[in-house]
């Protein structure tokens, strides 16, 4: 009795540092429970920084339905909004709102240099979760305070990562892999300046976002938004606090 009484002790102990600092927000029955963020943090180790989300149900256990077709498809996502200088990453300085995020999306893949489920074709991997960088910003076409990825209009030759998909959006395929365990997903990112994230503010977001019905800007509109870690998008964590 004494080894299980301690053992439940050593994983409740375990279970409370994962979700200690970071914002904690409280649950919600009228959030799907695998939407329902009640934890988001950023830690850094050396170079590394690990991004976690923890809800209420099983993490990743819900992907939009396919549709057969790209225009009007959706795209379900976990994202971290950060006040990080989208420059860090590869994209121009000052263009939009700098966000980690993990998606799925069965009616296209957007991360053409890997192969996810390692069937040969690194073409078919969508409707696995993976990670982006995405730059957004406000767009009144998406919605009354909408926001939007990025566009890239025709003929505009902005700073682009190396893992740029080729979308003509601010979209950044860097091939970090998400870790689902239970009610949490954790991605590690690696930095060449840590110190940029370490004075960085952030917050949690689980969103649907829609292609555009004409394939045409705005490309990708986030149309709605489950749950927000701060309740306003105001990015106030504070990264390993």
């Amino acid at each position: 009795m004494k080894k299980l009484f301690s053992a439940a002790l050593l994983l409740w102990a375990a279970a409370a540092q994962a979700h200690d600092g970071g914002i904690a927000t409280e649950q919600s029955k009228a959030v799907k429970a695998d939407f329902d963020i009640f934890h988001t943090k950023i830690t850094t180790e050396g170079n590394l920084a690990t991004f976690h989300i923890a809800v209420s149900g099983k993490a990743g256990a819900t992907r939009p339905s396919k549709t057969g077709k790209l225009a009007g498809s959706s795209v379900f996502s976990y994202v971290w909004p950060t006040t990080i200088d989208p420059a860090v990453v590869g994209f121009e300085p000052k263009a939009g709102i700098l966000a980690f995020a993990v998606t799925a999306h069965p009616d296209f893949d957007d991360t053409p240099l890997y192969d996810e489920n390692g069937d040969g074709d690194p073409k078919n991997d969508g409707n696995l979760w993976h990670s982006h960088w995405v730059v957004l910003a406000p767009d009144q076409q998406c919605g009354k305070g909408a926001l939007k990825v990025v566009d890239i209009p025709a003929g505009a030759k902005p700073r682009l990562p190396k893992t740029w998909p080729g979308f003509p959006i601010l979209l950044d395929s860097p091939g970090w892999s998400p870790i689902f365990k239970g009610t949490t997903l954790e991605v590690k990112v690696p930095f060449d300046d840590i110190g940029v994230v370490t004075a960085s503010g952030f917050d949690g977001v689980t969103s649907a976002l829609r292609v555009n019905a004409s394939v045409h800007a705005p490309l990708l509109c986030i149309v709605d938004v489950f749950k927000v870690a701060s309740g306003k998008l105001t990015l106030p964590g504070k990264v390993n606090q």
